[in-house]
């Protein structure tokens, strides 16, 4: 059996464990990045297509006659068309799960950088401020304690229970906002607060739900003008949730005291993209990588080895 990997580099395989993967098929063809002219030609022969962002769409997938199996080095599928796969009876296999500990870590690093603005200490070291203060400190970027201050999470899945549980050793309270999603009978919304009262009430903010039409720019200007004064906005979930001249608007005037992302809604952005502006105050921008570590990566492909070694087992 033949298999192909359309998009290495987004998983710097010469630093995982590819062995398991090298060895669950006859022959791999391994490309770093595969452009949309090229995918008919790198899938026409391959019967396992392994893709992380490539778009595999109808034509495609109706146009490779030996394609049995699609395997997504990811959690979303929504670079494939499902409903061609269906039809040829190609199954679709994604991997769960496998990002939460690197997750976590990066949003908990990204709510500690707002809080300390230790990135805004560094810079101010590295250009030599510290070397010409009159006292042997700096008390130029206000610093704020977490223990005692409220969280309001927006996503209560893995992710965002993953995260409550760093908060909490942090001493902050957490805020659990009620489900977004269409309500369903009997849903349980115990513990779990009103969006109104997460955002009047909480002195962070951070998302951790799904892209959906219910969720589609959620954080729009009214939704940042209810939150409390000063506080902080941190976005690891997808870039669509948020409308980003909004959220510079917000920041600009200074009703937010920062925001740090992690993704925006276009990726890699485009230079002129509202929020890399450079005069938005308290904005951290990191480029999709809260998911990147090594140990991250290595769950992934061994999912999509266990996924590849299932279906073959299974024929």
């Amino acid at each position: 059996m033949r298999g192909v990997f359309l998009d290495t580099l987004t998983m710097k395989l010469e630093e995982l464990d590819t062995s398991a993967l090298e060895n669950v098929l006859d022959h791999w063809d391994f490309h770093e990045t595969t452009a949309p002219d090229e995918t008919a030609g790198r899938i026409a022969d391959a019967e396992v297509v392994i893709t992380n962002k490539a778009v595999l769409d109808r034509q495609l997938i109706e146009n490779a006659p030996k394609l049995k199996l699609i395997c997504v080095c990811a959690t979303g599928t929504n670079n494939i068309d499902l409903d061609a796969a269906k039809e040829r009876n190609i199954p679709v296999r994604n991997v769960q799960g496998y990002a939460g500990a690197s997750l976590t870590q990066h949003t908990l690093a990204l709510l500690l950088a707002l809080s300390t603005r230790w990135h805004q200490y560094h810079a101010d070291v590295q250009n030599g401020l510290w070397s010409r203060s009159p006292i042997f400190c700096m008390l130029n970027h206000p610093v704020m304690e977490l223990a005692g201050k409220n969280l309001g999470i927006i996503g209560y899945g893995d992710l965002g229970q993953g995260f409550a549980k760093l908060a909490r050793a942090l001493d902050m309270n957490i805020l659990i906002a009620e489900s977004l999603a269409p309500r369903q009978q009997g849903r349980e919304q115990e513990g779990r607060v009103p969006l109104e009262k997460l955002l009047a009430e909480s002195d962070a903010i951070s998302l951790h739900c799904p892209l959906t039409e219910q969720t589609d720019q959620l954080v729009n200007k009214e939704f940042l003008a209810a939150m409390k004064p000063g506080a902080f906005l941190i976005n690891t979930a997808r870039g669509g949730l948020v409308d980003e001249v909004a959220l510079a608007g917000a920041l600009r005037s200074g009703h937010l005291g920062g925001a740090a992302l992690d993704v925006l809604s276009v990726e890699p952005p485009p230079a002129n993209h509202p929020l890399l502006a450079k005069d938005i105050p308290n904005l951290i921008i990191t480029p999709h990588n809260a998911w990147i570590s090594r140990e991250s990566r290595q769950r992934l492909l061994d999912g999509v080895v266990d996924n590849i070694r299932e279906w073959r087992d299974a024929r």
